[in-house]
């Protein structure tokens, strides 16, 4: 469509939105924290190959941080983000401040009841009902036909998704791949928190998974078997400070399982240094 358009409130989205819409344009949308890395631009990558117009957001959501949280040391590099975003030919980059999405006086919030408790739920309380709240209105605001989440925040997409069927909202939610760095560390914006020695500890998340897949390939499927030699290899690693969990799902419901088969996910949360690390896979 040309260049690219930055809107940094709702009304001047919805004006530089009207000749997408007026066209009958298919619109896919990214929604970001910003601080992109390769993970964000593989989803804006997909947006375009599928659709006729790409929206990306950059908003630091405050509703998703608990106040002991990292909300203001959170990466920020608007600048840098523009113009990797102009690279790979985003249309529309909405960059609104915090009042615009939470003006005074706000008080609705979205709860997806059961599956926002589990895994990171459990850590982070009131962490899903501030994503699924700003997701919710980020749709509302762009209407797009496809909206685009990666699967490394798995709790996330399939809060997403089940907020999107249960509230009938007319856009399809699509999940992409884990982008990783070649030793396999998950690519994620709090990677930038880490020191060139944690940095290479932190590959303990993907050694862990792989871990656990290779039990279950070589004939293992009781999950708690698994997760006690994912545990092992974990605690082997002496720069992890806390473990919030290991644990084997559901991947749809998000549920404990006992018995580990295709569509099971493996989910690990820990602490390196000052970074929250999070990874997963699912079992084909």
């Amino acid at each position: 469509m040309g260049a690219l358009r930055v809107a940094k409130s709702v009304e001047e989205l919805k004006y530089l939105l009207q000749e997408p819409r007026r066209k009958e344009l298919e619109i896919g949308f990214v929604p970001t924290m910003g601080a992109f890395h390769e993970g964000h631009l593989s989803l804006m990558k997909r947006s375009k190959k599928e659709n006729d117009y790409t929206v990306v957001s950059i908003f630091v959501n405050p509703t998703q941080f608990a106040p002991w949280e990292d909300l203001d040391s959170y990466p920020r590099d608007l600048e840098g983000d523009l113009k990797k975003a102009k690279e790979v030919g985003v249309d529309i980059v909405f960059t609104p401040p915090v009042e615009e999405i939470y003006p005074t006086g706000f008080s609705t919030f979205v709860r997806v009841e059961g599956m926002e408790d589990r895994l990171c739920g459990a850590f982070r309380p009131g962490h899903f009902k501030g994503v699924a709240t700003v997701v919710l209105k980020l749709f509302n605001l762009v209407k797009p036909k496809r909206a685009y989440f990666g699967l490394k925040d798995y709790q996330q997409f399939r809060i997403i998704e089940r907020m999107v069927k249960d509230l009938n909202l007319d856009v399809e939610v699509v999940g992409c791949p884990t982008v990783r760095e070649p030793d396999g560390l998950a690519m994620s914006s709090r990677n930038l928190y880490l020191s060139s020695e944690e940095r290479r500890a932190a590959t303990v998340l993907w050694k862990a998974l792989n871990r656990g897949l290779e039990l279950y390939k070589s004939g293992e499927n009781s999950a708690s078997r698994i997760r006690e030699e994912m545990l092992k290899v974990i605690e082997g690693e002496a720069l992890v400070k806390k473990v919030d969990y290991v644990s084997i799902v559901d991947g749809t419901t998000l549920e404990d399982v006992g018995t580990v088969k295709p569509g099971t996910l493996f989910a690990i949360a820990l602490w390196i240094g000052k970074a929250r690390l999070i990874d997963n896979l699912e079992v084909k």
